[in-house]
């Protein structure tokens, strides 16, 4: 109650986010990701908060087989962190007032340099390993990962404080950047980095594999994302370079 006084949009982000990371306690990630979301949303509906936007994650999706996946198929969520995300939105959706202006977002895999780096997300680790080992391991290869530069992300956001009401209010949109297999992303990084890096290809347990459509942001809200998965790859190669 005390940190949202006098504050009038909330982006939430707060959560256990990653399935590896989740499964380390899934106990904690559960009580964090969802118990704690279910105890935010009657103090937003209490404060002076305007509008609530949800970060949730195209991994709601699980494995489609579509060429473009669109906001209004059916969620088939593979972990836990995914489906605690399909349930927190279902929450949201049931009980926040009406007076709150709430969107929920679904975003793609996000990439590209960040004052606080994570170095678990698809292109950002594939560029590390190439950086540092000069060798690219890449967990299956065929499956379809849909890409978000960090710069868009933020733009979205942004974007989202200020659209009209009318056009985004209990609204779900994905935000999508480039839809490529594992393995072009590892052969992007292979040309980008250009120090002789070689590839490879292990089986993979993750089977999520899917192709993310942005067509409905963009109808709504005229948004595209201007930064590619190459922008996201020579950021990091030139941060790393530089010693950042």
């Amino acid at each position: 109650k005390e940190t949202i006084r006098g504050v009038d949009g909330c982006i939430h982000l707060a959560c256990i986010s990653n399935d590896p990371s989740y499964e380390l306690d899934p106990n904690l990630a559960r009580e964090i990701n969802f118990e704690a979301f279910k105890k935010l949303i009657p103090v937003i509906n209490e404060s002076q908060i305007q509008r609530f936007i949800y970060a949730s994650s195209s991994s709601v999706y699980g494995v489609k087989q579509e060429a473009n996946v669109t906001e209004d198929l059916i969620l088939e969520p593979i972990s836990d962190y995914s489906k605690y995300k399909v349930a927190c939105e279902k929450f949201l959706l049931d009980e926040i007032k009406s007076h709150v202006t709430t969107t929920i977002i679904r975003p793609s895999t996000v990439c590209g340099y960040s004052h606080r780096q994570r170095f678990d997300l698809v292109v950002n680790i594939l560029t590390l390993s190439a950086l540092t080992k000069k060798k690219i391991s890449v967990d299956g290869g065929d499956q379809y990962r849909p890409n978000l530069h960090i710069k868009d992300m933020i733009k979205c956001y942004l974007e989202l404080l200020i659209a009209p009401i009318a056009l985004i209010n209990r609204e779900i949109f994905n935000v999508a950047g480039e839809n490529l297999t594992v393995r072009d992303i590892a052969l992007r990084v292979q040309k980008i980095v250009d120090n002789n890096s070689e590839l490879e290809f292990l089986p993979t347990k993750d089977a999520r594999s899917y192709r993310v459509s942005g067509e409905k942001i963009f109808t709504v809200l005229g948004f595209k994302p201007k930064f590619t998965i190459d922008d996201a790859i020579a950021d990091i190669r030139d941060s790393f370079v530089q010693g950042r």
